[in-house]
């Protein structure tokens, strides 16, 4: 979903994509339980998919400017 939000070519392919997807569900519950919002407990809803959707976007957004800059 962080894909079709930010489109473009992204060094590392496929698995890297996935890769940055999965660290991204983790970060955004990670940073939403620093906040205090209390987590899922193993069950899929609207509010866990969009914070790893975010948390994704994020880390998707990271990751091209680090890129870019070693490039």
């Amino acid at each position: 979903m962080a894909k079709v939000a930010i489109p473009g070519s992204d060094p590392g392919g496929c698995l890297a994509t996935i890769l940055i997807g999965v660290a991204g569900a983790f970060v955004g519950g990670w940073v939403l339980g620093l906040l205090g919002f209390s987590g899922s407990t193993g069950e899929i809803s609207l509010g866990s998919i969009f914070t790893a959707t975010v948390g994704a976007i994020v880390l998707l957004v990271v990751y091209r400017l680090i890129t870019r800059r070693l490039a």
